[in-house]
């Protein structure tokens, strides 16, 4: 028998990496693109919790399958937690990473590294068509440098410094990073969870 599961997301990386992270059971992968009326999802939670649950919430009532989502960003302390739920439109252009970090560094001008501190968090919502719901958190702490380092990675990695590598999150290799990232741990968390629900 073969589970059909939704994912939330037009990202077929993400499918990639949730079957990987599954091998041997036999799942049926499809995202929104599946699913063209769900192909924008507003996020109004205040919160990662919320937009993630909400996320998953609507797709699973939507397609009649159990679905995943995920929502994540950036935390930073000295900002009261911005940008948070608003990390991808921080500079009001969804998308645009560059000027998502100038903005950042503009904020921070001036702010001694040992007020810098922040965290990437991931929650991952698995919500099925009855309405139950399973989630799970990742966390990665870090401190926000004063200048773009590295060129790997994607949205705010090149300004997220990791004292425990010496390295940003843009100088590590995706191995590295999958081991360490708050999305990774949030998958390590929940994996077992899908296994479970899978083979029954």
């Amino acid at each position: 028998m073969t589970f059909k599961v939704l994912m939330a997301t037009h990202n077929r990386g993400k499918v990639a990496e949730l079957k990987s992270l599954l091998p041997g059971l036999p799942i049926q992968v499809f995202t929104l693109a599946d699913f063209p009326a769900l192909s924008v999802m507003e996020e109004t939670g205040i919160t990662f919790l919320e937009n993630a649950v909400q996320k998953a919430k609507i797709a699973a009532e939507f397609s009649g399958y159990p679905s995943l989502a995920d929502d994540s960003g950036l935390v930073v302390d000295v900002l009261g937690g911005q940008p948070g739920v608003h990390s991808a439109r921080f500079a009001g252009e969804p998308g645009n990473d560059q000027a998502n970090n100038l903005k950042l560094l503009r904020l921070l001008k001036g702010i001694p590294f040992s007020q810098r501190t922040a965290r990437f968090i991931s929650v991952i919502a698995f919500v099925t068509p009855q309405g139950q719901v399973y989630t799970a958190e990742g966390r990665c702490e870090g401190i926000i440098l004063d200048k773009l380092q590295g060129t790997g990675g994607f949205g705010y990695d090149p300004l997220f410094y990791l004292s425990e590598l010496g390295k940003t999150m843009a100088e590590l290799t995706l191995a590295e990073k999958n081991k360490i990232s708050h999305r990774g741990k949030a998958w390590r968390e929940i994996v077992p969870f899908l296994q479970t629900i899978f083979q029954e």
